[in-house]
């Protein structure tokens, strides 16, 4: 009974080897072994081909191109019988795993047991034997029952298909020269979009790439990158990686650590043979560029990412190092990811979630979550924190004082002398008050608008300030020529609706500008956030008001008009100033230059200061107090300045002093609006 038994025992050695699960793939059959034989596995097409001989079972799949003149061979149990054997496909890590009978081959596992070809002993002719009891079974797929055969072919899907170095190469040299390539002016959004897609489907590449050691890095020009592999172990330990030093940019180089936990979160999401870190390393923002053209230190931007895990919120920070030159003292650097818009099909940096801690060279940056990053170049003031609350507070309270006093002067402009050749000059004031009264406003509101939940609201609001500021700068240069026709022309000639034309250009010039900047994008005005920084620890917060989202808007169209008011009023003062010289012979000649050359300097010239905030150092806050004062309180100061050219006129001790006084006055006026 005992030898009948081990009899009927016999013949199925190994049935039950098959203990290994989360397989991708698995093929399983009964081979009759009749002679001393082996396992022999080589290079074959793209599939996975199962060839069964007397003297061999053979399995072939695709090598790496530098491997596909090698094979391995192993060695058979000796003992002769039929024998259950399984083929294991494990997508993960990429490896197949032979369990025939009661021992197991990691196919392909040892690099150093490979023969080369043509070094081995002279083939013996092979013969064909099938192969019984045949079932396959892919995963998450119905076991399979198939014919008896010698051989199987099992063609591998598009997903499956094997990546090669080769690949990834000729995928990073493609985009490489499409970075290279100029965006055309009308397709730059575009050409971002189809650089990104790029940017994903060579990271897919990346993710199933055949990789002979645990680490590889590709690339040689703009976009490099580096897989890592990292088995799991049962204590996750951290991974760090350091990037080769470069010389000549502004960024020599980076450093990645990555904490423990996010192995263990990824083990828990899902059973996985091996984790892939990618690392992409590319010098060149022109696939990361937002609307308002930010900086990033070197051009660099680093991409960290876990293949087919999405990683937030971890509770231990990701750290990436990147190392530099000393920045300068007016730059502030912050760490920033890129926040996708799918729906726009743009994006633009954001820091939540990352922590900034900079040295003299080098800005860590701590984030909870992986995806690009980057160090945004901010141009901060070099002042201290308090200084910025001490000019804020000073805005607001001069900007109130300001209005009160512009509608004040108003008034009191209009109940004045009705005399025909002051009228022109008082309603000019008038104007120039008024655009000051309604910029004073807007702004004290816009930040509240900002608050506000109604996007539509913003941008009206930020329309309102915008051409609130163009009509005040349009009104100075008015009254620059309005007080050079004062006393240029002797005997005041008189225009046909003159006040009519300077009001058309006055209010017109401004409302066409803004209405062509509205119906060009209505998304050129809105929210617009302002970085406030604070001198220790790099912490920030964002200070937001209704105005023109496009710097390029603002560089161009309110400094430019302002470059024009500004030179025009100089001209026109030292013209004014020439002409009284030489028509006044005696006396009051000082009196009067400096009665002009002060309404004049209010009117305008202040406002050069703005170009002193490009400066840096004491110098520059002491510039910015100045212009803040001057500027927030001009109504005020336009007011102190009438009255006191009313007065002195008032007490004139002679008749020619009086007329004097009288007539430069509107005049002084005038200069110090324009």
């Amino acid at each position: 009974m005992k030898v009948l038994l081990l009899l009927l025992l016999s013949p199925l050695q190994g049935v039950g080897a098959s203990g290994h699960r989360e397989e991708d793939f698995c093929f399983c059959g009964d081979r009759n072994q009749t002679q001393n034989s082996s396992v022999i596995y080589e290079h074959g097409p793209a599939t996975i081909t199962i060839e069964n001989t007397a003297q061999a079972l053979i399995i072939k799949r695709p090598f790496l191109p530098n491997r596909r003149n090698s094979y391995y061979t192993y060695s058979l149990p000796p003992a002769l019988g039929r024998y259950r054997f399984c083929l294991y496909w494990f997508k993960a890590n990429r490896t197949l795993r032979l369990v025939y009978g009661k021992q197991s081959f990691l196919l392909g596992g040892d690099l150093s047991g490979s023969i080369t070809r043509g070094k081995e002993s002279q083939k013996t002719e092979r013969t064909s034997a099938s192969i019984f009891n045949v079932s396959c079974i892919s995963k998450g797929g119905k076991n399979t029952s198939l014919d008896s055969a010698s051989e199987y072919f099992f063609p591998a899907s598009p997903e499956s298909m094997p990546v090669w170095e080769q690949d990834v190469e000729e995928q990073l040299t493609a985009l490489d020269s499409l970075i290279a390539q100029p965006p055309a002016p009308a397709t730059g959004a575009t050409e971002q979009r189809m650089l990104r897609r790029k940017l994903g489907e060579l990271e897919k590449t990346l993710a199933k790439v055949e990789l002979e050691g645990q680490n590889q890095t590709f690339g040689k020009a703009t976009v490099h990158a580096t897989v890592l592999r990292v088995q799991p172990t049962w204590a996750p330990r951290h991974l760090a990686f350091a990037s080769q030093r470069e010389e000549g940019g502004e960024v020599h180089g980076f450093a990645v650590d990555l904490p423990s936990s996010l192995f263990v979160t990824a083990k828990e999401r899902e059973e996985v043979v091996e984790h892939r870190v990618l690392l992409m390393d590319i010098n060149s923002q022109t696939m990361f560029q937002d609307e308002n053209s930010s900086h990033v230190l070197g051009d660099k931007v680093i991409g960290i990412s876990l293949v087919d895990t999405v990683v937030a919120n971890l509770s231990d920070p990701v750290v990436l190092t990147f190392f530099h030159d000393q920045l300068p003292r007016n730059v502030t650097p912050l760490c920033v990811f890129w926040q996708e818009d799918t729906t726009a099909g743009s994006g633009s940096w954001d820091s939540y979630g990352c922590a900034t801690a900079t040295g003299d060279s080098q800005t860590d940056c701590r984030c909870n979550h992986l995806t690009y990053f980057a160090v945004l170049m901010v141009s901060s003031p070099e002042i201290a924190y308090v200084h910025r609350d001490y000019l804020s507070i000073i805005t607001y309270i001069g900007c109130l004082i300001s209005a009160l006093a512009s509608i004040c002067t108003i008034f009191f402009l209009y109940f004045r002398s009705k005399q025909r050749d002051q009228i022109t000059s008082m309603h000019i004031h008038m104007n120039l008050l008024g655009a000051i009264f309604l910029l004073d406003v807007t702004f004290l509101i816009s930040e509240h608008l900002a608050s506000s939940s109604s996007e539509a609201v913003c941008r009206a609001g930020g329309l309102f300030l915008h051409f609130s500021l163009l009509s005040c700068l349009t009104w100075m240069g008015i009254e620059g020529y309005n007080l050079y026709r004062l006393v240029i022309e002797v005997f005041n000639a008189y225009h046909d609706h003159f006040l009519l034309k300077l009001c058309l250009v006055g209010w017109g010039l401004p409302f066409f500008c803004v209405m062509l900047i509205f119906l060009a994008s209505w998304t050129n005005y809105g929210p617009f956030s302002i970085p406030v920084y604070e001198s220790v620890g790099g912490k920030s917060t964002n200070a937001t008001i209704c105005w023109i989202t496009s710097p390029m808007i603002h560089n161009v169209v309110n400094l430019g008009l302002f470059s024009l008011v500004f030179l025009f009023n100089s001209v026109m003062l030292g013209a004014m100033i020439r002409e009284i010289l030489r028509q006044n012979k005696k006396g009051h000649k000082l009196k009067h230059v400096l009665a002009l050359f002060g309404l004049s300097i209010l009117l305008g010239i202040p406002w050069v200061l703005i170009f002193f905030s490009f400066t840096s150092g004491v110098f520059r806050l002491v510039s910015l107090y100045i212009f803040t004062i001057i500027n927030s309180l001009q109504g005020f100061l336009i007011f102190l300045w009438y009255w006191t050219m009313v007065l002195q006129a008032r007490k004139s001790p002679d008749s020619q002093s009086s007329s004097d006084s009288v007539k430069l006055q509107p005049n002084s006026s005038q200069s110090h609006l324009g």
